[in-house]
């Protein structure tokens, strides 16, 4: 918290709020900043509950931005400002500003705030002035509130069809979860090991899971990989899944390939027989002849 001792500042308003506070101002006295406090907090998002870990709905029902100053008195004039880019109010001439006014609540010199959202999240400074011998006393204090956010239903990239022996790749992304998930694969309902070694006979060991950037990637896909695939976005926060995409996997006939390449053949060559034949006979030189 620092102390400054100062005379005849101006009152400010809430539409304009100045960070140029004291250069005006002579000061008396100056005391070193008391540690940083940094307060964590979960957004609420309504009723949606199921996506929260028990651990982060105790710690969903508010957050209390303190400020510690050591007492207060009835000459006692408090401000809370949200810094930033803009500086905005959040409490001013004894009322809490903006949205804050259906949510937040004083106590003494410090703010709880219920139902807290990812924009809620910054750096907020109390100022407490006071009267004293040498004129205006000032304290303020620092806080920064970090909002933790669950991850909202990933984004999932699943091919419906692939080829056996090829190169294949799923991808999962959440873009809201603060801090950043960690992706699951799933087949058929069943969670994938991140070792495909250590998993059953009817799986493919070939794939490789990053459950950083969410891919799932098969280096050699094959008929066993078939069936439905979803995703996992976990953090300390919460959960949330993708719905089922299925993926099938054929073989590549290589018969049937080298069939349809015969018979190709085969109608180019009947086609140039066709064509020679009707030259030795004149069919062409006829046609231009009567023309």
């Amino acid at each position: 918290m620092h102390h400054l001792c100062y005379k005849d500042m101006p009152e400010t308003h809430p539409d304009h709020v100045s960070e140029k506070r004291f250069t005006d101002h002579k000061a008396y006295g100056f005391s070193a900043p008391k540690d940083h406090q940094v307060v964590t907090a979960i957004e609420y998002q309504g009723r949606d509950v199921k996506k929260f870990t028990y651990v982060s709905l105790l710690l969903l029902l508010e957050v209390i931005l303190a400020c510690k100053y050591p007492r207060k008195t009835t000459s006692s004039r408090l401000e809370w400002k949200k810094l930033g880019r803009s500086v905005s109010f959040v409490y001013y001439q004894q009322a809490l500003q903006g949205d804050f006014k259906d949510r937040a609540e004083m106590i003494d010199f410090s703010i709880r705030i219920k139902n807290v959202t990812r924009n809620d999240a910054g750096k907020y400074r109390c100022e407490v002035s006071a009267p004293s011998e040498q004129g205006q006393n000032l304290e303020e204090d620092t806080v920064t509130l970090e909002v933790l956010v669950a991850p909202g239903v990933p984004s999932c990239e699943v091919p419906n069809s692939a080829l056996s022996g090829t190169v294949v790749e799923l991808r999962c992304r959440d873009k809201e979860g603060n801090p950043p998930p960690e992706y699951t694969w799933f087949k058929d309902g069943v969670r994938l090991l991140g070792n495909p070694k250590l998993g059953s006979e009817s799986t493919n060991s070939s794939y490789t899971m990053n459950t950083k950037s969410g891919t799932l990637q098969f280096n050699t896909v094959s008929k066993l990989d078939s069936g439905e695939y979803s995703c996992e976005a976990r953090n300390s926060v919460g959960y949330r899944r993708c719905p089922g995409k299925r993926m099938q996997v054929d073989d590549l006939h290589v018969s049937g390939i080298i069939t349809a390449v015969v018979v190709v053949a085969l109608v180019v060559s009947v086609c140039g027989l066709g064509v020679c034949y009707a030259q030795r006979k004149g069919y062409f030189s006829k046609e231009t002849s009567f023309q």
